[in-house]
């Protein structure tokens, strides 16, 4: 039998983890475009709620208090992630000059692990990523006592929702990116989201 209080703590937790996912940002946009092309999607996906999955339990089970004591690791991170970022960035704007339509083609093995590898870099090398979800998300669930792991069991389903959404449903724009001046507009937003997230990146680091 789920109680009020138990039902009230998942729902905490699926509240707070998707106010700190759905934001325009370098993943976010990633998926998106990963979706609209229709490549890796699945794993992508993956990729993104399993991280979450980890960085949430690493705060909930108290590891934000030592990563925040440790700024010189986040410093680190902060400059590899965010010239990263930048340089994905650049590659988009370079795609701005040559527009393709949709094409809907089956996968390589190759774009797979290139869409992997992009994907666990903009996860990990953020260092926001370690302040919002490991250490805010984690004293968050600190609060709520015994039942920090519902909280973070809703935090997590936050994660699967909002990722399973906008990988799998970025498809329905299809038609709309089947024209190369669509294209134009989502690469320039890619590029602006990915230069601006790496400079501010940078900048703190």
């Amino acid at each position: 039998m789920f109680s009020v209080g138990l039902v009230i703590t998942i729902l905490a937790g699926f509240g707070t983890g998707l106010s700190l996912i759905v934001a325009i940002g370098a993943q976010n946009a990633f998926v998106l475009r990963q979706g609209i092309r229709r490549e890796a999607v699945p794993l992508v996906v993956a990729i993104c709620t399993v991280s979450d999955g980890v960085l949430i339990a690493l705060g909930v089970a108290g590891v934000g208090t030592v990563v925040h004591a440790q700024p010189a690791a986040l410093k680190i991170v902060g400059l590899l992630g965010g010239t990263f970022l930048i340089g994905y960035g650049v590659l988009a704007v370079r795609r701005l000059r040559k527009p393709a339509a949709m094409t809907v083609e089956g996968t390589t093995a190759g774009s797979r692990r290139r869409a992997a590898l992009t994907c666990l870099t903009m996860t990990w090398l953020n260092p926001h990523v370690y302040l919002d979800t490991v250490l805010l998300l984690g004293s968050i669930a600190a609060t709520h006592g015994a039942l920090r792991w519902e909280f973070a069991f809703g935090a997590l389903l936050a994660s699967v929702c909002w990722f399973a959404a906008l990988g799998f449903g970025a498809r329905l724009l299809t038609g709309f990116f089947a024209r190369p001046a669509s294209w134009r507009v989502l690469d320039g937003l890619v590029a602006a989201t990915m230069v601006t997230v790496g400079t501010m990146v940078l900048s703190g680091a």
